[in-house]
């Protein structure tokens, strides 16, 4: 099983930019298919961004479609989630994830099936 930590969290301000790192451990992330997810308060958990590392094909959700781009160093076993023109609305926990379907960049959460713990985002105004 794969272990995900993700990191690079934090304030911004609207209209910045945050760069997410997802470090993979135990498994290579060849394997899967990685995503990100987030998860504002009182809301279900929402598809960002998922990419096939083998062949760098890579989907978006419609939420921060334009603003995000997903991407992965498979030497580092990294999966790295660039978001700019962040917006208050963006704010929530953003959670890596893997799913064994290497090649399905399913946007569903109940398709993954190991998680990070999350990291925070927050965006003032």
């Amino acid at each position: 099983q794969v272990q995900l930590v993700e990191s690079g969290g934090g304030l911004v301000q609207a209209g910045g930019s945050l760069r997410l790192s997802c470090a993979a451990s135990g498994r290579t992330i060849t394997s899967y298919t990685l995503a990100w997810f987030r998860q504002a308060p009182g809301k279900e958990r929402e598809f960002v961004a998922a990419i096939t590392p083998n062949t760098r094909t890579t989907s978006y959700g419609d939420s921060m479609k334009g603003r995000v781009t997903i991407s992965a160093d498979n030497l580092k076993n990294t999966v790295y989630l660039q978001m700019d023109s962040l917006k208050i609305d963006d704010t929530g926990v953003y959670f890596c994830a893997a799913n064994p379907n290497r090649y399905g960049r399913s946007r569903s959460p109940t398709d993954y099936n190991a998680w990070g713990q999350g990291t925070q985002v927050t965006v003032s105004s």
